[in-house]
């Protein structure tokens, strides 16, 4: 599982959807190996090379996961006031890229949009003999006159706009979620987030 803190593990009550994920196989026969990091984004992932240590990992007939939005939205280098988290993507899932000095490693980088950080997962996913399987971003507990918000920015249509055209298995989380949220209404879910609404 390639992620961020929605997926990934915390403590406590605090927890990504790959701790729980894992009860669901046997281990004697699947291995689950969550490498989801909390607070990355699609682009942070692989630039501080989390994307490369679990690519080493991957052997041919795996199959990874993929889900990353909430942390590529914001500013691409600059998002005063600090912290500095020099994390966003440039929004789309078209060619565009841009030139920064990035101010929290200090290295030179040229960022991609989000849609083309998507399709280096999925063919470098390939390149490995697995199967990709993009997901898109898990829901938050923000309402509004009854609903619970469907995925914010664009990052759900994105994803599975990438998927599609890359002829990968794509599994809308943000629906799934949200349309579990309502049939649980607010209140019960309100008791899911024990820290914050994402």
């Amino acid at each position: 599982i390639a992620g961020d803190s929605t997926a990934a593990s915390g403590s406590g009550r605090v927890q990504g959807w790959g701790v729980p994920f894992a009860a669901y196989f046997d281990s004697a026969k699947v291995n689950i190996a969550n490498r989801a990091r909390g607070g990355r984004s699609s682009r942070t992932f692989i630039t501080e090379g989390l994307w490369e240590r679990m690519l080493a990992e991957v052997k041919a007939g795996d199959i990874v996961l993929i889900q990353f939005g909430h942390n590529d939205v914001g500013a691409l280098n600059d998002e005063p006031p600090p912290p500095l988290r020099a994390r966003g993507s440039i929004p789309g899932t078209g060619d565009e890229t841009k030139e920064i000095d990035n101010v929290v490693t200090k290295k030179h980088e040229i960022v991609l949009t989000f849609g083309a950080y998507i399709r280096k997962y999925i063919a470098d996913t390939r390149a490995k003999g697995a199967t990709p399987i993009v997901l898109s971003l898990t829901t938050r507990d923000e309402w509004k006159d009854g609903k619970v918000e469907r995925g914010f920015g664009h990052s759900r249509e994105w994803s599975g706009e990438v998927a599609k055209a890359q002829h990968v298995g794509f599994i809308d989380l943000t629906a799934l979620i949200a349309d579990r949220y309502e049939q649980l209404g607010q209140e019960k879910t309100k008791e899911l987030f024990p820290a914050d609404s994402t």
